[in-house]
């Protein structure tokens, strides 16, 4: 049974090893998460320290599946930093390593990064992905509501350019 948490600072920066691996598998396994391939854990290092820095200040949460100990999958959700966006969060980065998928470790993430955003006071969430991948069929199954796509708007980590979809969800108290 895996045992999802959201993580503090330092069980963040303890847990950096693992989201290194996690990114560097997702990334060289094709997903559209802001990095090229070639791509090494060691390349993913000063990303996550400064998500660990970003959770220590309180502008991102970070939700991590762990399975026979170790952090197989990861979501994050950003706060928006405007002070007319008080209500909103960016979903990031939902990343499962490639050994670890197929055992509804997406949907539990979400479900609990979903919740404690909420009960931070949060009730609009919004992402994007790429258009085409595994990973964009996975946000209507689970509640979220596709507004459109942006043609050529990032690269696929091998090269070449790809769409974004654009999806938002309601959470909280503000369901309607």
């Amino acid at each position: 049974m895996p045992d999802i948490r959201l993580l503090t600072a330092s069980e963040a920066r303890a847990a950096i090893p693992d989201l290194c691996e996690i990114l560097a598998d997702c990334v060289n396994g094709g997903a559209s998460v802001g990095f090229m391939q070639p791509y090494t854990s060691a390349d993913a290092l000063a990303y996550w320290q400064g998500v660990a820095e970003a959770v220590e200040e309180g502008e991102n949460l970070l939700v991590v599946a762990e399975l026979e100990g170790k952090i197989v999958g990861t979501v994050q959700i950003g706060f928006a930093s405007m002070p007319n966006q008080p209500h909103r969060g960016d979903l990031k980065k939902l990343l499962i390593h490639r050994s670890a998928r197929g055992r509804g470790l997406a949907r539990l993430l979400m479900q609990a990064v979903e919740a404690e955003a909420a009960r931070q006071g949060k009730t609009l969430l919004v992402l994007d992905t790429a258009t085409g991948s595994d990973a964009e069929a996975i946000y209507p199954r689970l509640g979220w509501e596709r507004v459109g796509a942006i043609p050529d708007y990032a690269m696929w980590p091998e090269g070449g350019l790809c769409s974004t979809t654009f999806f938002y969800k309601r959470i909280g108290d503000n369901r309607n």
